[in-house]
């Protein structure tokens, strides 16, 4: 028949990681505090222990609309970086990676944010 199409529904698959659950994140956190933070995560690889991967995919009548992936890396069981489409928090000292550039929020600019200073040593 014609303009007959078979029913697609609307697919979610993986971790949905937010912006504010990336900025929760701060370098040295354990494998456990990010768990908690992130979730479980899609993929472990046992060959990469010290890798963790989220991924989402949204797909609607059969086309991915929305898609992420994020890589958590760890060093010692402590977190060091994170790469992938969500920034962390520019006060942050984890390394990003960014694949996608998010779109930043209103009034949001990067620029006008001094950067966190160590502590200095007594």
């Amino acid at each position: 028949m014609p303009g007959l199409t078979p029913h697609k529904i609307d697919i979610q698959q993986g971790n949905y990681v937010t912006q504010e659950m990336v900025s929760k994140l701060k370098p040295g956190m354990s494998k456990s505090q990010v768990r908690f933070a992130l979730g479980t995560p899609l993929v472990t690889d046992p060959f990469h222990a010290d890798r963790w991967d989220y991924v989402y995919v949204q797909q609607k009548r059969g086309r991915i609309v929305e898609q992420r992936h994020i890589a958590v890396i760890f060093k010692d069981e402590k977190l060091v970086r994170i790469d992938g489409d969500v920034a962390s928090a520019p006060s942050a000292a984890i390394a990003v990676e960014t694949a996608a550039t998010p779109k930043p929020a209103p009034g949001a600019a990067a620029t006008g944010e001094p950067a966190a200073t160590p502590k200095s040593a007594p």
